[in-house]
């Protein structure tokens, strides 16, 4: 940690501290500990919802503190008890999916190329779809008339290059 930063979060905890009963108990032991870039474990989800809320906009915008204190609710969630960087690893672990996503993943993979409604729309997996149309009628005429140029001489040179390879060697017309 730079010095700077070392300072701003040494301001931020000297704020937390002087905020007095805004950020008594456990609020404020979460804020500290994740302020020193560690994870606050073994607290309630009521106290990290409250630290999330009482988060200061410093430590929010120059910390990675709220993913620390969320890291710990989700370990807090699953069931992981472990404290310090040990538990970035147990933390950082997905919540098992709900039955209406497991199900939903399920149904994905053994539909293979099914498509798939979303909405009013069927999506067709691996589809592309595109309009030649609609994105030519998008360009403005400007645009438009100098590709239509661009390409009239690209051919004009082509058919210079394809007459010069087959004129036969007597023709000089």
């Amino acid at each position: 940690m730079s010095g700077a930063a070392a300072a701003l979060f040494a301001a931020i905890l000297i704020t937390l501290s002087a905020a007095g009963p805004a950020f008594a108990g456990p609020t404020q032991k979460i804020l500290e500990t994740c302020s020193n870039g560690k994870i606050p474990n073994g607290y309630s989800q009521q106290a990290y919802e409250q630290a999330l809320k009482k988060l200061p906009p410093e430590l929010a915008e120059y910390s990675d503190c709220s993913d620390l204190i969320h890291k710990a609710q989700l370990a807090a969630a699953g069931g992981g008890g472990s404290s310090g960087a040990g538990a970035l690893g147990a933390a950082a672990t997905a919540a098992p999916p709900t039955p209406t996503e497991q199900h939903a993943l399920e149904h994905a993979t053994h539909s293979g190329g099914a498509p798939v409604k979303v909405g009013k729309e069927a999506i067709h997996p691996g589809v592309v779809h595109v309009d030649i149309a609609s994105a030519l009628g998008t360009l403005p005429t400007p645009l438009l008339t100098l590709l239509a140029f661009l390409l009239a001489c690209a051919l004009w040179v082509v058919g210079r290059a394809t007459y010069a390879r087959v004129r036969k060697p007597g023709d000089d017309s």
